[in-house]
């Protein structure tokens, strides 16, 4: 009875344990959408991610397969011959049978690299093989922050467009009822009625692509997430701090050696100088030791072949160096200088395009920012106009045309405003991008 009831204990905390976890790897939703949350979501569940993670321990996995090469190599191998005609030799003038029928040899071989480049360049390039693949992997998760907060971005410029266009065909039905009650009073002909119920079907139509266009903003941010696509994912987001958060330092000045395209292409340098140390390294010998130790057997009666054992054993050291071929050697010393020159060119040129980027980057940033102050003008005043027009229009002040055209500015004003705050939002990412303020 206490045996079972100790397997159950263990079972019960083995399952509460194990489920948790798997939980977490499937991936669960997310309770609280906000912008880190999304962020940090994908950089756990992104399978480019996931990719880059497994490419880092392959790479691992790599250097220590090259560095087994300087430990000692110790094989083992096995023979069983039987011959049905012994070799023949002649022996002045006589042909001679020699040997034995059964014969069987159990040969232990150990080698120890003493020098050889391909291990120390192994050796040598550890260290910057394993960098240049944890720069890869951050380099990926810089682009996930990115493109995943401008997915966000365009998923809640999505839902604003829906609340507007929502708002936009509230106020034109209440305006056709309006227009209709005044026309059936005689206050008003037809056509104001007409008109308004032209702007509404105008409304409902483009609400309907505004549905669609959320449901594919949301497709194209779960796919940046790798969020399962039948869950349901609702953002969290706080409008008066995202406002607060449009504003990023101009004044800073661009350090190329915070991007990690720069430091990656450093580490790919020094792994090119040790590249061309390997093939100048052609010409210094190979040096190994070795050592075997061999136990033969023979006999020309099966059953007895293993009763005498005539074992043989020594060691040496073996050196290796090619004397000539054909100068391939300078050549590839020369390809590798040319390869090491080349990369200078490309430092550069990637410094000319960070700069560029970052030029880029603000200008665009700086032109979002005006357009933003004054769209936001542009709304507080087209809400003034349409609601005085409004209300002229009641009065018998205004046509309905008046009202038309105020309500159009008054829409396009509104879009145009998150348009506006979401670009520079945008603009303000690519800019810290730029600068390689983006770190992990």
């Amino acid at each position: 009875m206490q045996k079972k009831l100790l397997t159950l204990t263990i079972f019960i905390l083995a399952r509460g344990f194990i489920f948790p976890q798997l939980n977490n790897q499937t991936g669960s939703p997310l309770q609280q959408g906000t912008l880190k949350n999304c962020i940090n979501y994908a950089l756990i569940h992104q399978p480019s991610i996931q990719q880059s993670s497994i490419d880092e321990e392959i790479a691992s996995a790599k250097i220590r397969t090259k560095l087994s090469d300087w430990f000692p190599q110790l094989n083992f191998n096995f023979s069983l011959q039987h011959a049905y005609e012994l070799p023949t030799s002649i022996f002045q003038g006589n042909a001679i049978k020699f040997g034995l029928i059964n014969t069987s040899s159990g040969q232990f071989s150990l080698t120890q690299t003493l020098f050889s480049r391909d291990v120390l360049l192994a050796a040598s390039t550890a260290h910057d093989v394993r960098e240049q693949s944890k720069q890869l992997t951050v380099i990926d998760k810089i682009n996930i922050v990115v493109n995943v907060s401008k997915a966000y971005y365009g998923v809640l410029l999505a839902q604003d467009q829906i609340d507007l266009i929502n708002e936009d065909v509230a106020r034109l039905r209440q305006s056709k009822k309006d227009t209709y009650n005044q026309y059936k009073s005689g206050v008003v002909d037809k056509t104001d009625y007409m008109r308004a119920t032209v702007a509404l079907n105008n409304a409902e139509a483009e609400q309907k692509l505004d549905v669609e266009n959320l449901k594919t903003s949301f497709a194209y941010l779960k796919e940046l997430m790798g969020y399962p696509l039948e869950d349901k994912l609702k953002l969290d987001f706080d409008r008066s701090q995202m406002e607060n958060d449009i504003f990023v330092d101009t004044t800073q000045i661009i350090n190329i050696q915070n991007r990690l395209e720069f430091q990656l292409l450093e580490t790919q340098k020094r792994l090119q100088h040790a590249n061309l140390s390997y093939y100048e390294w052609s010409f210094i010998p190979t040096l190994s030791a070795f050592g075997e130790y061999n136990l033969n057997f023979m006999n020309n009666n099966l059953p007895k072949l293993y009763n005498q054992g005539y074992p043989n054993s020594y060691i040496g050291l073996q050196l290796s160096l090619p004397i000539f071929q054909g100068g391939k050697r300078i050549q590839e010393i020369d390809q590798a200088k040319l390869e090491l020159k080349r990369m200078d060119y490309d430092i550069a040129s990637l410094a000319n395009s960070i700069n560029t980027e970052y030029i880029q980057a603000l200008s665009n940033y700086k032109s979002s920012l005006d357009n933003y102050y004054a769209q936001k003008d542009n709304q507080q005043l087209a809400k003034e106009v349409y609601n005085t027009i409004q209300l002229q229009y009641k009065s018998g002040i205004r046509t309905y045309l008046d009202v038309i055209t105020a309500e159009t500015d008054l829409r396009t004003t509104e879009v145009n405003y998150i348009n506006a705050l979401y670009r520079v939002l945008s603009s303000k990412i690519d800019v810290q991008k730029a600068l390689g303020e983006i770190k992990f």
